[in-house]
Parts: C-alpha cells; sequence; structure tokens
C-alpha cells in the first residue's frame, strides 16, 4: 500500500511540473511542430519508382541434370542478405552511372559531378528492404524525375543480372578448362595401365573371361561351384525322402498300412478321398461293440463288408502309388549322379583356375579403376559444359519499376507527427530540466526539511489588503489559519512581539503582516504595527496614514509613544509608521531606546507585529530579529531559493532570535494542487448572487487605484 502511495505521489509530482510548466512546453511543442513543417514545405518532392525481384541460387540450374524438381527454388538463408549489400556498392553502381550517363544528368550550373560523388547521390537515392523469411528484395529509387527514378531501378536489376551471370560463367569456364586437362592426363593413365595388364596376360597365358569385370577371375567360377553344391545336396535329400517312403509302403500291409497312411503325406486325391470313409467305417465298427452287438449281428457284418471293400480300393491306389514311387526315384537318382559329375568338372575349372597370377589381378584392378576416375571426370566436364551453355538467371523480375504519378517524400502526415512527438518529448525535457534547475522552494517538505520548522500558514496567490475588501472574504481564512498557529506554536503567550522577515525584497512580507495583523485585530486582540522598514517604508500606504512622524522620530527624539502612535480604520488595530530615516541615522534600530520601546510596547498591546527589512543584506533585520520574541520568515513559493532559505534562519539564530515559523506565499493552487487541501475553505465561501460579486471586484479595484499599488508582493 505504501509502496502505491509513493508512485501516486510521484506522478502528481510530474503533472503539477506539466502544469507549472505548460507555457514552456506548448512552446517547444509548436516551435518543432512549426519547424518541421517549413523543413517539410521547402522539401523537393520525390518520386519513388520500385522494382520486385526473387533472387536465385547458382545451384539452381544443377537440378536439370540432377535430382528434385528443377522448378522448385533452393532456399538459402544468407542468400537475399549477401544480394542486399552487393546491390549497394560500387560495382553494381559504377556500371548504373555509366550507363544512363547519370553524370551528366546531374550536372547542375555547369558543375558535372565526379564518379565518387555520383555514387554518393545515388546510394542516398537507393532504398533495398529484404521481405521477410522469403528471398524477395524490394529496390526503390526516389528522385524528383519519376522517369528518371524508374530507369534507375530497372537498370540496377539489370547490371546485377549481367555482372552475376558473367561472374558465374567466367567461374565455370576456368573449371571446364581444368577439368579437360585434367581428362587429358587421366586417359594417359588408363592408357598406361590397359598396356600394362595386356602385356602380362600374354606374358603369362593368362585366359581372362571378363577382362574389362571389376571382379577376380575365379569369382565366377566360385560362385557356380557353391551353386551346382546347392543343386547336389538338394538332389540327394530327395532321394532320400523317395527312398524312405517307398519302403514304408513296401513294409506296411493290411490294416497297418491303413493306420500309417495320414503319416506317409500321400498326396493322393483317391486315399484322400476314401481313406476317411474307411476310418469311419472303423469307428462305427467299433461303437456297434461296444454296445453290446454281437459279431454275427447284420449290422456288423454289413458293415465288416463295407470296410474290406475300402481296405481293397486302398491297397489298390497304394499299389498305384508305389509304382510311381518308384519311378520317380529313379529319375532322381540320375539326376543326382548327373549332378555330381558336373560338380567335379567344376571343381576341377576352378583348381586350374587358381593358377593365374597375383600381378595380373592387381595390374588389372589398377586399370579398371583409372578407367572409372576417368569417366567421372569425362561426365562433370560434360555437365560443366551443357550448364554453360544452359541461359542462366540471378534474379526473377516479379514487378518492373514503373514511374509514379504521386511523390512519395516528403510525408507531410509523418513529418508532421515526427515533429508533434519530438515537440511534445522536448517541451517535457525542457520543463523537467528547468524543474531540476529551480532550487526554490516548492512544497512544504522542502521547508520543513531544510528549517526544521512548521510551515505556519499558505497564502494563496493575488490575495489583496483585507482592510480595504468590502465584508468578510475567503482571502482571510488563511490569515486566520496564519493567526491561529501562531497562538498555538508559541511558547510563551508573553511572546507577543513577532517580527516578520523575507530573505529578500518582494517576497510579500509587508502584505502578509498588515493581513494577518488585521484578522489579529478582527479577532478581538489590541494590535500594533511597526514599521520598522526605515529603507522601504510602506505600511502607512496600506493604511492611509501619514508617514511624515514614525519611528525614526520616536528614536533619534524625545517624543512619546502617543506621539508617533496612529489609530487605523480597522477596530483595535493602530500603526507606528517608520518616519522620515535621516540620512545620518542608519543603524538607529541598534539603540538600547528601541529595546526600551519594544519592552513598553509588549505592556500596552497583546500584539506586536514588526514589518522588518529583508533578512540578506540589511543589518536591520539582524538587529530586529535579536530584539523581538518570536521571528516568522516569509517565503514566496517558488522564487526564493533553498540555500538562501537556510541563511536567513542561520541569520536570525546567529543573533539569538528565535524562528516560529514559516509562511509560505503566493502559492498559485491552479498548478499546485497539492496545497488544495490546506486551502479548501474557499469552497465555503460563495457569493449569493453576481451583483456581489460585481460589486466586490469594484471596490477592490478602486481601493488598488487609490493606493497606488497593484500587487502586493511588490512589498
Amino acid at each position: 500500500m505504501a509502496q502505491t502511495e509513493e508512485a501516486k505521489l510521484h506522478f502528481l509530482d510530474y503533472w503539477r511540473v506539466i502544469r507549472v510548466r505548460w507555457v514552456l512546453i506548448l512552446l517547444a511543442f509548436l516551435l518543432v511542430v512549426l519547424t518541421a513543417a517549413i523543413v517539410t514545405y521547402f522539401q523537393p518532392r520525390e518520386y519513388q519508382s520500385s522494382v520486385f525481384v526473387e533472387v536465385r541460387s547458382t545451384a539452381q540450374n544443377l537440378r536439370i541434370f540432377g535430382p528434385g524438381d528443377p522448378n522448385q527454388p533452393i532456399y538459402e538463408p544468407q542468400l537475399a542478405p549477401t544480394v542486399f549489400q552487393i546491390i549497394q556498392r560500387t560495382g553494381i553502381l559504377y556500371p548504373v552511372i555509366d550507363d544512363l550517363k547519370l553524370q551528366d544528368r546531374w550536372t547542375k550550373n555547369g558543375i558535372r559531378p565526379s564518379r565518387e560523388q555520383a555514387y554518393q547521390r545515388l546510394r542516398n537515392k537507393l532504398d533495398v528492404d529484404e521481405v521477410r523469411n522469403t528471398q524477395l528484395l524490394q529496390i526503390s529509387v526516389f528522385n524528383t524525375d519519376p522517369q528518371e527514378a524508374a530507369d534507375i531501378a530497372n537498370k540496377i536489376v539489370a547490371v546485377y543480372q549481367d555482372t552475376r551471370v558473367d561472374e558465374e560463367k567466367e567461374v565455370m569456364n576456368r573449371a571446364i578448362a581444368s577439368m579437360n586437362e585434367e581428362v587429358a592426363r587421366q586417359q594417359k593413365k588408363v592408357d598406361d595401365a590397359a598396356a600394362e595388364v595386356t602385356r602380362i596376360r600374354d606374358e603369362e597365358k593368362i585366359i581372362d573371361l571378363n577382362p574389362e569385370g571389376m571382379e577376380d577371375a575365379q569369382t565366377p567360377v566360385n560362385a557356380i561351384v557353391m551353386a551346382q553344391e546347392k543343386d547336389v545336396n538338394d538332389a540327394e535329400t530327395a532321394v532320400s525322402s523317395l527312398s524312405m517312403k517307398l519302403d514304408q509302403i513296401q513294409t506296411l500291409k493290411g490294416e497297418d498300412l491303413m493306420r500309417m497312411m495320414p503319416t506317409l503325406n500321400i498326396q493322393d486325391p483317391t486315399i484322400q478321398k476314401i481313406l476317411p470313409n474307411y476310418q469311419d467305417a472303423v469307428a462305427q465298427e467299433a461303437l456297434m461293440l461296444n454296445s453290446g452287438l454281437a459279431e454275427n449281428h447284420p449290422r456288423v457284418k454289413a458293415l465288416r463288408a463295407t470296410k474290406e471293400v475300402y481296405t481293397r480300393q486302398l491297397e489298390e491306389q497304394v499299389v498305384i502309388i508305389r509304382s510311381a514311387l518308384e519311378k520317380n526315384l529313379a529319375t532322381s537318382q540320375a539326376t543326382r549322379d548327373e549332378m555330381r559329375k558336373r560338380l567335379e568338372e567344376l571343381n576341377e575349372r576352378q583348381l586350374a583356375g587358381r593358377n593365374l597370377s597375383a600381378t595380373y589381378t592387381r595390374a588389372k584392378n589398377t586399370y579398371i579403376k583409372e578407367r572409372m576416375l576417368l569417366d567421372g571426370i569425362r561426365t562433370r566436364a560434360q555437365t560443366q559444359t551443357m550448364e554453360l551453355a544452359m541461359p542462366r538467371m540471378a534474379v526473377s523480375v516479379k514487378q518492373i519499376a514503373e514511374p509514379p504519378s504521386y511523390a512519395a517524400r516528403p510525408r507531410v502526415g509523418l513529418n508532421l507527427a515526427l515533429g508533434a512527438l519530438v515537440g511534445l518529448v522536448v517541451g517535457l525535457g525542457l520543463a523537467f530540466f528547468i524543474e531540476y534547475l529551480d532550487t526554490s522552494v516548492k512544497t512544504m517538505e522542502d521547508v520543513e526539511s531544510l528549517l526544521g520548522v512548521p510551515v505556519l500558514a499558505i497564502i494563496p496567490k493575488n490575495i489583496k489588503l483585507l482592510h480595504k475588501e468590502p465584508g468578510d472574504t475567503p482571502d482571510a481564512e488563511a490569515y486566520r489559519i496564519l493567526r491561529t498557529n501562531i497562538e498555538f506554536n508559541r511558547k510563551n503567550p508573553e511572546a507577543n512581539a513577532i517580527s516578520m522577515v523575507s530573505g529578500g525584497p518582494g517576497e510579500g512580507k509587508s502584505t502578509t503582516l498588515a493581513n494577518l495583523a488585521f484578522t489579529s485585530a478582527q479577532g478581538g486582540y489590541t494590535t500594533l504595527i511597526v514599521d520598522a522598514d526605515l529603507r522601504r517604508p510602506v505600511q502607512h500606504t496600506m493604511f492611509d496614514v501619514s508617514n511624515k512622524i514614525g519611528l525614526t522620530n520616536y528614536l533619534t527624539t524625545d517624543m512619546k509613544l502617543e506621539d508617533v502612535i496612529f489609530p487605523t480604520t480597522v477596530e483595535n488595530l493602530s500603526l507606528l509608521p517608520s518616519g522620515i530615516l535621516p540620512s545620518d541615522a542608519v543603524g538607529i534600530l541598534n539603540s538600547q531606546r528601541m529595546s526600551d520601546m519594544i519592552a513598553e510596547l509588549k505592556t500596552r498591546y497583546d500584539i506586536v507585529f514588526f514589518d522588518s527589512p529583508p533578512m540578506l543584506g540589511v543589518s536591520d533585520a539582524s538587529v530586529l530579529a535579536s530584539e523581538v520574541d518570536q521571528t516568522i520568515i516569509v517565503v514566496q513559493h517558488r522564487r526564493f531559493p533553498r540555500a538562501m532559505l537556510t541563511r536567513v534562519k542561520q541569520a536570525v539564530l546567529g543573533v539569538g532570535g528565535n524562528v516560529l515559523g514559516v509562511v509560505l506565499n503566493n502559492v498559485d493552487l491552479k498548478h499546485d494542487q497539492n496545497y488544495y487541501y490546506y486551502t479548501n475553505y474557499y469552497g465555503y465561501y460563495q457569493p449569493r448572487d453576481n451583483e456581489s460579486k460585481r460589486d466586490t471586484r469594484k471596490a477592490t479595484a478602486s481601493a488598488t487605484t487609490r493606493n497606488g499599488y497593484s500587487d502586493p508582493e511588490e512589498y
């Protein structure tokens, strides 16, 4: 909660500074906006012509001869930023200047710009922007001539396209030349290796069925031998299986053959059809016998007859199968013998092939490798040659530059908006900077923290003399508060001699004293004003009293107090004017007669106010502060420096005086609303009608004119 209140106070302080310095802020704002408007008005009208291009990778054409879709662009994240930088350099802009003869176009008053100057001028007219997450670039040119702007933008793209293609072709030409030289060198190595292989084969009389193959000459033979061995093994397995089945069929007879028939795995349709019927008959016979039927029962006999028929049919079919198995076995044995014979031949060939020379194998491998390397280099050279012949494109133009019909610069709205923003910032900056440099007293906290004494009252700005106002006014309430605070802050009720001082002239000290004395007299106190400001006395003018006789006469002669004290038009209020100060009577306040006079006045009046000269620079104020009981310091709000305020207090204390408190005078409530709660009594004072307001203003104006002053701050 405390942090919130502190932040709120800070905000109110900022707002107070703005309210106080609003004239300065407005002046700076208008000045900057006006400057921006003038600059914008006199700026030349420039037209913007833009061309949109898509930068393309040099690897795009390679897809014609390799994998991938040649129409699908290749995305390179660094390509667009690289082109962005290249386009703005002399390598591109110098040819543009030469092709369009911009040096001649930009000749003015017979002065032809140099190439470097033309480049700088063109660079200032050029604006290149990247479209985020794409390979698109917007190349814009600003110029007073719309056609020239379009020509320059299009020419930049054309020059970059030609330059990029020429550079790539030059690189590829050098690469092709280097690869052709490498092909020639590799061809010589292949020829030498082939000659060496032929020599070794002829000398050792080697027969190589695959002289151009990379594999060993024995590799095909070994593969054939392994395949033949597998076929022989498969044939042996087939012969063994057929022999086993034939032996089982020949060994088993009758019902044993019928029971073992399912395990022989004989795939014969007749057997597969009859065998289930036979098995059902056997099962039914066993079921009948178990149910109590005798073996001679007709049904049992009928079932046995059926079973014998099935048995006979199965035996006949087995004879047929046995004959077929014997024939298959004979065929399989013949095939096996033939495969064995071929395997023996292959083994003999493999044994003979092992005599081939290891030197020949190494020479052949070397030849094959050199030939394959030659094929690769030749293929790459052919590919590069075809790529060179293909049309190349460094950028793809998506939108050509055209002469615009309206100017793009200056941007009036944007310039004025920026001017307004800058003006506001400058105004606020100046206001806060001046506020920072302002060391005057601004708040009650300034007074209380510097002096350690209370602020007795807050006097608003533009308060007139109360005794000349018709009737009671809200302005009097501030002085009633001051009177009350004086009563409660006096430690001794007999300390009724009070001087009112200020640090310098013009703080409103005399007006404050006059109004305070007026409210004290209204409160029933017998009050006396002693005008001790001998150099600039003003109290007699405020109360329309003659100043021919006064304090100076009393101190320099034997006159009595009754002769120099005059009643005023205010009940209970008297005035001791200053009198005319003789030129040889400087310092008369510092006398025993002055001290005696103060003691005498304290006994005659309830309260005695002394109008004192400024404390700093005049010695009379220090003398007076040492003689009276209490001293009140009047400080004009936002005028008197804080450092000087400390000196005022030290000056009072240095002569033995007592500081009762401070009156913060001339506070502008319109700007400093923090003081509203100290002066909210104005809300309780409402004139009854418009006529009373007019009467009040007329009376104030006539009193002001009659007394010859207009601003009480002067006193």
